[in-house]
């Protein structure tokens, strides 16, 4: 029998116990050398949860604080590197901050739907049958929906708000990323690593998760990853419409949104701003997602 830790069918070659921290870190290296992509967005990533958890901090003034003789005051003005939105606050702070409520109301939801998907894509693709169809029948019912009418429903029920983002977020994500996880299960299924643990009496519980997870948790791992980007434009898109994070707190969405306000006054900046760094952070998820992808797939590698 093909043992798990070695992942002898996956994409996970730097877990096996002949490897050492030195070899993973070298062939890391090496991969980082070769993809600039995966580099630039491996940095961008670090650099936002660096600023989101260092963010009291860093942050060189009160995001909800404003003043009055400054509004709209343009980028490279005197202490507002960034310039200052309508109600005179200081937009580096601001982003600052909203980028930690925007990774906060992203990164838990998809955990989330992460480990939920997990346990229904194992159940299903390895039991199929009644209960596989059952699962994934429930799922299909979910995918009918539009994102946009989840989060209407769940305001209604909870109110605008940090939760309306993260509870939308994570429903939303579960079908899509157990379907994922569903099909690599059910190529894995059959293999002769299956069935001899299945003959030596392994139980279904080794199987499901000593011996099946560790094979197939690798496009699992990117597809979430990738998702990042992706469900921070939307949560920004959701407080855009007013459906996510409330004023005076600062989020990437709502800031776009009040500074849309005041493009006709010419202040450009308070809404490109935002836009851009929601741009930048969104890309920078993505490639960090597609350089996952080339680093796991044995085919790639």
């Amino acid at each position: 029998m093909r043992k798990a830790s070695g992942f002898s069918q996956s994409g996970l070659p730097f877990l096996s116990k002949r490897t050492t921290i030195v070899d993973l870190l070298q062939r890391l290296w090496i991969f980082v050398s070769k993809d600039k992509l995966f580099f630039v967005g491996g940095l961008i990533v670090i650099m936002t949860v660096v600023f989101a958890l260092f963010a009291p901090w860093i942050s060189p003034y009160d995001p909800n604080v404003g003043n009055g003789e400054l509004r709209l005051a343009p980028p490279g003005t005197a202490g507002h590197p960034l310039g200052v939105d309508d109600q005179g606050r200081d937009i580096l702070s601001r982003l600052i901050w909203g980028g930690r409520i925007s990774l906060w109301t992203t990164l838990i939801p998809i955990c989330i739907a992460f480990i939920v998907s997990v346990v229904l894509g194992l159940t299903a693709g390895f039991m199929q049958g009644r209960t596989g169809g059952f699962i994934m029948r429930i799922l299909d019912v979910l995918l009918a929906f539009p994102t946009i009418l989840f989060a209407i429903s769940i305001a209604a029920v909870l109110g605008s708000g940090m939760y309306t983002i993260m509870a939308t977020i994570a429903i939303a994500n579960i079908p899509y990323m157990t379907r994922v996880l569903y099909a690599a299960v059910v190529a894995e299924t059959g293999k002769e690593y299956i069935d001899a643990a299945r003959i030596l009496g392994a139980s279904r519980f080794t199987i499901l998760f000593k011996e099946l997870l560790p094979n197939v948790i690798s496009p699992l791992i990117v597809y979430s990853t990738s998702l990042i980007g992706v469900m921070i434009v939307f949560s920004s898109g959701l407080s855009f419409l007013g459906l996510g994070i409330q004023p005076p707190d600062a989020d990437w969405g709502k800031m776009t949104a009040d500074g849309m306000q005041a493009l006709t006054r010419g202040a450009l900046h308070s809404a490109t701003i935002p836009g851009f760094v929601i741009l930048i952070v969104s890309l920078g998820f993505n490639w960090l997602g597609d350089g996952l992808r080339d680093l796991l797939d044995p085919h790639k590698r």
